[in-house]
């Protein structure tokens, strides 16, 4: 049967494959402007117009666009060179943030119509976004511009748009595997079904004899070295626990065997084939149950070599310390407040999967091409595994399609490399969506119990905690994770006795790992709830209470969970974060917007975070001055959404009076820049950027002195400007600069690095009014309010971006997201229309304040943004709900049938004793 296509203008015939879906066929013929984010037609990453109908390509068969027009987001614009409409759109308002679903909303709002511009949590419904809480769609979608046109030496503090921009609008922008690489071969993974068994025989014969299968990788061809999935600048902070393939599987989706094939399709049969008999081992699911005497022993190994705390209590890490004496403190208390919060497993979500490709280059040396956060570290460990020397091995992450944490993982490329030095041939692996719930990470789930004492006067006495994290199967992040939850979020009070318990436990269960705010949320959520609960029963305003108990400026941060040395409160703005609350409240009139019958609350909840993570966070940088008179940053930090890459060229742009569109940048490769640890941490302005502030100025000092040489007038005689330099008067083009230089065998260039320390701290804190249905627990946000102590503020647009897509995020968390495992361990929501990610309709609009400081410690001024806007919202919204319905709820998320449940109950029960109801959590881990 004949076939024909047209796809940009362009003619195909070759007929799709038996089962092919759009999506894929265009791919393969180069459109990589077509997104896979999630194989069910859920997230529209993959939209196109087929004869001018917004289409979801990834369920759309590849048979049925035979005789029809294909429009790709390459295809959008006109011929003439001119971006379409809504391409200028999004770029004016930088609607956007790591792009990997950009394409898609470009696709569906190039079709709406104005009755449907009018409705957009309608219209926008098929679209996802992670990353920027859609309010900047929003603007883009209704013409909203943002940014700023450049000028010399005026780019800190202004809305410049991220170089990436003009890429990411017309789908040029290279993620991953927007790459096409010959004689490419396709893994997919055989994962285990089980909870906890040993490996008694895998039998791969059958599975090697179907056509296209060129390898069956089992434990036998995997090295014995251990090592963690989790990667940090020291990998000593986690522990020795992982093989590439293990004989012994400890979770249900873990690793059993990797099926190397032709085509994808040949590679999954494979897995099918494989035969495996297994010995079903005891497993235990709850982290409690888990270090009791008796309890299934998940990693028994020698926890010295290992640095597992307590192997025979599967505890990989743990805490333990008391300032002052907590008794004395709770003595003293004329109130003390004692309750247990849980937090649930929530999945990064990032849009691009995980994956990898590896290959061999002409002259041997394997390079992989990662969606990896820590391209460098990953190198690293890689060259460790396999014995390979570190100038022979490549790592490039491309753009990345979302991280959150996720991605300072090694979750592919291991088991890539190890079938790709097997086999001497490109090879690829691509997680599903499904796999990123099961076979990737999630965030730690968390049970913290919490006791606090204060006098009537609002004096705090004593605080204690008892965490629990959950760190699954494998303790990559564990430790880390569990130490830095107890840290901030306690030390930002100064009661004067404080004592905390904190466990890290294995189960079997699917791995957590790194995600945004690293732990903090967790414990914040039950920290700031309690805070506003002891308030609340003494009769005190929460705003006062908290005023009366923060640190200030210049005080010692105290955590009795190990003090950082390092850490210090380089900028205050916390209480600048509070004001912004309480003139919220003075002049708030959102309760008129609540339903008639609902009831109305409104809450607040702070937050303090490190801007850095401790232990050393590296960053080299390189500014160096081009033949035409342009500048080149060489950096390594990745770039997927943070917006570093705008930061470093505005820093630059600064210290050489020059403008953004004068500079390239290089990044995330290990080829070609130098050293960075990675885009972790919020390390991304604070760290890396810091490195190119020390360049750029140490590269604007050497062309001044150079030019001064150069034209004979003294150095103090000389500026620069966006493209020369002015000596006495006379302009010195920079091109003639380098060629004079050149001429001495000089390059202009300068080197800048930076150690992560010492490190300062951010503030942030969250209102919020809300109304609540009493018949339904329906919820409604009527107003949210953010403020946020960010430092000098490098990119005002990009950074209340961050802030946006960090209250989305949380939101969801908040309201939600779960990641559910059943009795047998195994994840039952491993599909978007079962997790339920925020949508348009979900997310309101979002007022950001930034604080007017500027830190002694980050360069220019400023602070770390990324990660901390997340931490405050849960709390800020379960205080809202306390105050809404008088129920106490401790328990994420906050689904309205538990807080129907919990309302009928309090109505049915009402409080015998006039104190306020609490809605008991159910068991964690449960569905």
């Amino acid at each position: 049967m004949s076939f024909d296509i047209h796809v940009n203008e362009r003619h195909f015939d070759a007929a799709p494959r038996s089962g092919q879906c759009l999506r894929t066929y265009l791919r393969d013929r180069g459109w990589f402007g077509v997104k896979k984010g999630c194989d069910a037609g859920d997230c529209g990453a993959c939209t196109v117009h087929v004869d001018g109908e917004p289409v979801h390509s990834c369920l759309y068969p590849a048979v049925r666009a035979g005789g029809r027009r294909v429009t790709t987001v390459e295809g959008l614009a006109p011929a003439d060179g001119e971006l379409h409409p809504v391409q200028q759109q999004f770029l004016d308002a930088q609607g956007f943030q790591c792009g990997f679903c950009t394409a898609g909303f470009l696709m569906t709002t190039a079709k709406l119509d104005d009755e449907q511009r009018a409705d957009l949590p309608r219209a926008l419904k098929g679209n996802l976004c992670r990353c920027t809480g859609y309010r900047a769609i929003e603007d883009a979608v209704r013409g909203v511009r943002h940014v700023e046109e450049p000028s010399p030496g005026q780019a800190v503090g202004r809305n410049l748009g991220a170089p990436a921009g003009p890429l990411v609008v017309t789908g040029t922008a290279r993620y991953t595997f927007d790459i096409d690489i010959p004689g490419l071969l396709h893994m997919k993974l055989l994962r285990s079904p089980h909870p906890h068994a040993r490996i008694v025989s895998i039998d791969t014969s059958a599975a090697l004899r179907v056509p296209g299968v060129h390898a069956v990788l089992t434990h036998h061809d995997a090295p014995e070295r251990l090592f963690s999935s989790a990667r940090h600048e020291h990998p000593t902070e986690d522990p020795d626990d992982t093989r590439v393939l293990d004989d012994v599987v400890r979770f249900v989706g873990q690793r059993v065997a990797a099926v190397v094939a032709d085509s994808e399709g040949a590679a999954e049969e494979g897995c099918r084939q494989v035969v495996v008999e297994y010995e079903e081992l005891p497993y235990v699911l709850d982290p409690e149950e888990a270090m009791r005497p008796g309890a299934p022993v998940i990693h028994p190994k020698d926890a010295e070599a290992s640095r597992i705390a307590r192997p025979e209590n599967n505890v990989v890490g743990e805490v333990h310390g008391e300032t002052g004496d907590v008794a004395e403190g709770f003595a003293a208390a004329d109130l003390v407040y004692e309750e247990t919060f849980r937090t649930q497993r929530v999945q990064h979500a990032s849009l691009e999967t995980h994956g990898c490709v590896a290959y061999f280059e002409d002259d041997g040396r394997l390079t992989v091409r990662s969606s990896t956060q820590v391209p460098f570290l990953t190198r690293r460990a890689l060259c460790a595994l396999y014995d390979l020397p570190q100038d022979r091995v490549r790592v490039i992450a491309g753009r990345v399609g979302g991280g959150f944490g996720g991605k300072q993982e090694m979750l592919t490329e291991d088991i890539v490399v190890l079938a790709a030095l097997r086999l001497k041939r490109p090879v690829k692996l691509e997680f599903t969506r499904a796999e990123q719930f099961f076979g990737a990470t999630t965030r730690h789930p968390f049970r913290i119990g919490i006791k606090a004492g204060a006098k009537k006067d609002g004096t705090l006495t004593a605080l204690q905690l008892r965490v629990v994290s959950n760190t699954g199967a494998y303790g990559n992040h564990g430790p880390a994770v569990m130490f830095h939850s107890v840290g901030e979020s306690m030390a930002v009070y100064r009661a004067p006795h404080k004592k905390v318990n904190a466990y890290s436990v294995y189960t079997n269960c699917v791995p957590a790992g790194a995600f945004r705010g690293y732990g903090l949320g967790q414990v914040t959520f039950a920290v700031e709830s309690a805070m506003d609960e002891i308030a609340r029963r003494l009769g005190i305003d929460p705003l006062v209470f908290r005023e009366r108990n923060i640190i200030g400026p210049g005080e010692h941060m105290i955590s009795p969970g190990g003090e950082e040395e390092d850490l210090q409160i380089a900028s205050y703005g916390l209480d600048q974060c509070l004001r912004v609350v309480r003139d919220a409240l003075a002049e708030d009139t959102s309760a008129a917007d609540a339903p008639e019958g609902w009831l109305v609350g409104q809450g607040t909840a702070m937050s303090m975070i490190a801007t850095g993570p401790p232990g050393g966070h590296f960053a080299d940088a390189t500014v160096t001055l081009l033949e035409d008179g342009t500048y080149d940053i060489a950096v390594g930090t990745a770039e997927f959404g943070n917006g570093t890459t705008t930061v470093h060229k505005q820093i630059t742009a600064g210290a050489l009076g020059t403008t953004v569109d004068r500079i390239t940048v290089r990044q995330s490769d290990t080829d070609v820049v130098r050293h960075d640890t990675g885009a972790f941490g919020s390390a991304g302005t604070v760290v890396a950027g810091k490195a190119v502030m020390k360049a750029a100025n140490g590269l604007a000092e050497r062309i001044l002195s150079f030019a001064a040489e150069h034209v004979r007038v003294p150095r103090s005689l000389c500026r620069l400007t966006a493209d020369s330099v002015e000596c006495d008067g006379r302009p010195v083009s920079l091109k003639e600069l380098h060629e004079a230089a050149h001429a001495k065998e000089m390059e202009l260039s300068a080197a800048g690095h930076w150690g992560g320390s010492p490190r300062s701290v951010a503030f942030n804190a969250q209102w919020f009014r809300i109304a609540v249905d009493p018949d339904t627990g329906e919820m409604k946000i009527l107003r949210s309010v953010h403020s946020a102590d960010a430092g000098r503020v490098m990119n005002p647009m990009q950074c209340r971006g961050q802030v946006e897509g960090g209250v989305a995020q949380a939101l969801g968390a908040t309201l939600f997201e779960q990641v559910l495992i059943d009795e047998g361990g195994k994840v039952v929501t491993p599909a978007f229309r079962r997790y339920r990610l925020p949508a348009y309709a979900d997310i309101p609009r979002t007022e950001v304040h930034f604080m007017q400081t500027s830190d002694a410690i980050g360069p220019l001024g400023a602070k770390s943004m990324s990660e901390s806007p997340f931490n405050p919202v849960a709390p800020a919204f379960a205080n809202a709900l306390r105050d809404a319905t008088g129920v106490r709820f401790t328990e994420l998320p906050l689904l309205r049938d538990k807080v129907w449940l919990a309302l009928e109950e309090h109505r049915a029960t009402g409080a015998a004793d006039g104190r306020p109801a609490t809605a008991h959590p159910s068991r964690e881990g449960s569905v």
